[in-house]
């Protein structure tokens, strides 16, 4: 069994705890497949991030595609969160939750004129345009409203950052950004036009990178990019790193960003700029995990299979990335005989797996099972396919653990269907 990736996970009595409350009283109470965070640790990830920035003139939006939940977007607003968003969805999320509207940045390639009012009418801090064509689009839809709209341009850095090719965005070759040679002109078009005000510049290489050296190569590339603009008579404020910090799930060492928050002060130094970071990984991935059963225990001569009642309808980031979650007894030590399994769902797909050739301890039906580092692109890419209900959402503090989000029933996806 490998090292639990949230300090508010351990072993009491044999018996897994999510801070003071037993994984297996949640169970019960809320039954499974269920999804469970821990107040604490999203608390303590946020706030590393910034005892890191002490001294820098900085905000951190945290990115709500990583998990949207109300409860957890509450949370982080009253920790002094900004919010990072990519949908006018998310931007009605983040308002429910009462965000502060100049705090948030709008991201996303593909922003529609709905979306792009509701930001101008939520009195945004920027929008991160990511196109010739957005940028006039944008314009009109403030002319429209007789409104300047605030931007910053997603630069594409061309930096290649090490990891898996889907979560990769800094290159050329990606959808995201502008190419780096048609900002300067770009930044000059937007700063003549009567409906926009030039207020930053923004990149994003990627997710779940592990190096510093990416994040400062993009840096650099910004930062010369806004010194030669405001030196050419464009008022510059922000950059705008984005995010992508990455974290353990196997045997990872993770992100340094105190590191990386210290290279960047250093090149902030004497520079007027206001540092922008939009982590969401980092704050809630190892903070959550899948509660799940084991429903039967299939063995034949070539493979074992753990068959549970989680699948790739509630956490698909195994079956879509190939990714790894650490996945532990909920019933821990002592140890016993090990099996060597696939854990799967009920799911009528063979990429149906949270787990590939998998030692993991024997197990009988009606044990339950933690996935682990779930708390990150976990409900939020939740499905019903097969027609079954996404799970709950619990969040514990302490000895407490409230409901943020109740199981759906079946009765509910088929409302607004007809026969």
């Amino acid at each position: 069994m490998g090292a639990l990736s949230n300090p508010q996970l351990e072993y009491r009595c044999g018996k897994l705890f999510c801070e003071n409350v037993s994984l297996e009283v949640l169970a019960e109470r809320f039954a499974t497949p269920l999804y469970v965070y821990s107040r604490g640790t999203i608390v303590e990830n946020f706030s590393a991030f910034h005892r890191h920035l002490e001294g820098i003139l900085s905000l951190v939006c945290y990115s709500v595609k990583a998990n949207s939940s109300l409860g957890i977007l509450s949370l982080l607003r009253r920790q002094g969160a900004g919010f990072d968003i990519v949908s006018g969805g998310e931007l009605a999320r983040v308002l429910k939750a009462g965000a502060n509207p100049g705090r948030i940045v709008y991201s996303g390639v593909g922003k529609t004129r709905e979306e792009i009012y509701a930001g101008l009418e939520a009195g945004i801090l920027m929008f991160n345009v990511e196109s010739a064509g957005e940028m006039d689009v944008v314009a009109s839809c403030a002319r429209a409203l007789g409104r300047r709209a605030p931007i910053a341009f997603r630069i594409n850095p061309d930096v290649e950052a090490e990891t898996h090719p889907y979560i990769s965005t800094g290159q050329t070759i990606h959808k995201f950004g502008v190419p780096k040679r048609e900002a300067f002109s770009l930044y000059h078009q937007a700063a003549e036009s009567q409906d926009l005000q030039v207020v930053g510049i923004a990149c994003h290489i990627g997710s779940q990178i592990l190096d510093t050296s990416p994040f400062l190569a993009a840096f650099d590339e910004i930062k010369e990019l806004a010194d030669k603009l405001r030196a050419d008579g464009v008022d510059i404020g922000i950059l705008d790193l984005g995010g992508g910090y990455g974290i353990q799930y196997a045997d990872e060492t993770p992100l340094d960003v105190g590191n990386l928050a210290k290279e960047i002060s250093a090149r902030l130094a004497g520079s007027p700029y206001r540092l922008a970071l939009e982590p969401g990984r980092s704050i809630v991935g190892n903070a959550g995990l899948l509660l799940t059963r084991v429903l039967y225990v299939k063995r034949n001569s070539i493979k074992n299979f753990i068959v549970v009642d989680s699948g790739m309808n509630d956490l698909v980031r195994p079956a879509l990335y190939g990714s790894f979650h650490e996945i532990v007894p909920v019933s821990g030590p002592p140890s016993r005989c090990e099996l060597h399994a696939d854990i799967v769902g009920p799911i009528c797909e063979t990429g149906d797996f949270l787990a590939q050739n998998r030692e993991m301890p024997e197990v009988a039906p009606g044990d339950l099972l933690a996935v682990l580092t779930a708390g990150a692109y976990g409900y939020v890419l939740a499905s019903n396919y097969n027609t079954r209900p996404r799970p709950a959402e619990v969040l514990v503090e302490g000895n407490e653990a409230n409901l943020l989000r109740r199981r759906e029933t079946v009765e509910e996806l088929m409302r607004g269907e007809t026969i």
